[in-house]
C-alpha cells in the first residue's frame, strides 16, 4: 500500500492519475459499449437458464411419454382402454357416451 501512495504523490504522479483515469474510462467502455455490453451478457445468461430449464421440463415429459408408450405395447387392456377414450371406439352392440369438459 505504501508502494501504490508513493508512485501516486512521486514525481511521476499525474501521470499515474492519468493512466488509472484512462484505465477506468476504457473499462466503462468494454462494459457498456453498444452491441456487446454487459446487459446483452445478462440477458443472455438469462435466456440460456430459460432454456435449459425447458431442456429439463421436456426430458421428464419425455421420460413419461416413453413410460406410456411402453406400457400400452405391453398391456392389452391398457391399449384397449386408450384407444376406447382416445378414438371413441367401441365393441359391437355398446353405447358410446361422450362427455366433453
Amino acid at each position: 500500500m505504501k508502494n501504490i501512495k508513493k508512485i501516486l504523490k512521486g514525481g511521476h504522479g499525474n501521470f499515474m492519475h492519468y493512466a488509472l483515469a484512462a484505465t477506468f474510462l476504457f473499462l466503462l467502455f468494454i462494459l457498456f459499449k453498444p452491441g456487446s455490453n454487459i446487459f446483452n451478457w445478462l440477458d443472455a445468461r438469462r435466456e440460456i437458464s430459460r432454456q435449459e430449464k425447458l431442456i429439463r421440463e421436456y426430458g421428464k415429459e419425455l421420460e413419461e411419454l416413453d413410460a406410456r408408450i411402453d406400457l400400452l405395447t405391453s398391456d392389452r387392456d391398457t391399449l384397449e382402454k386408450f384407444a376406447r377414450e382416445k378414438f371413441h371406439l367401441a365393441a359391437p352392440g355398446e353405447d358410446v357416451f361422450i362427455l366433453e369438459e
